[in-house]
């Protein structure tokens, strides 16, 4: 199930926080609940990027995202992730969450994620968005001048733009091996 509780009180808790510009980070912290875990009693790897949302959102809140998705009729969706998983997030530990936005390219933003117990980084992700209208995908250029930027992009970090590259030559749909293509329904 989807977080709602967490994700309402995270939005309000940081309704009043100061306005971030569109590079800051968005620092919170959480805990990770019973409902949280997997079998080996630990944050499970896709609840994680459930939880990575609320960073997100109250992030697109304080750099004044919401509103102008709003005034638009923009939405925004992810495009593509990677995640890396290095320490356990075990039942009733707290951690701290760093999100922001690191820039964009003609399609889609970028940002870095990750998840801390004290100087110990758990995991982190690289999320890859696109904003979205009803004539398809909004230039993030755009989006970023609707919030007071320039429009140009900061240099993507060296990693984002290898992932960007490694990522273009993945194919798509992908590959199916004959045994399972005649078991896919018609």
């Amino acid at each position: 199930m989807y977080p709602l509780i967490r994700f309402a009180k995270e939005m309000i808790k940081f309704r009043n926080a100061p306005r971030l510009g569109l590079l800051d980070a968005h620092v919170s912290t959480h805990m990770c609940w019973p409902w949280d875990l997997d079998p080996w009693i630990e944050l499970n790897n896709g609840r994680t990027l459930t939880l990575f949302d609320l960073g997100r959102l109250p992030l697109a809140h304080r750099t004044g995202l919401i509103p102008v998705l709003r005034q638009n009729g923009w939405g925004i969706t992810v495009a593509g992730n990677s995640t890396r998983y290095r320490r356990r997030i075990r039942a009733f530990e707290r951690f701290t969450m760093v999100s922001r936005m690191v820039g964009w390219d003609q399609r889609f933003i970028y940002m870095d994620q990750s998840m801390w117990k004290g100087r110990d980084c758990c995991n982190q992700v690289m999320i890859r968005s696109a904003v979205t209208s009803a004539q398809g995908i909004v230039a993030p250029a755009t989006l970023a001048q609707a919030l007071g930027h320039s429009g140009v992009s900061p240099a993507l970090p060296g990693w984002v733009g290898s992932w960007i590259e490694a990522d273009a030559t993945r194919p798509w749909p992908p590959e199916i091996p004959d045994a399972a293509r005649g078991r896919l329904p018609a």
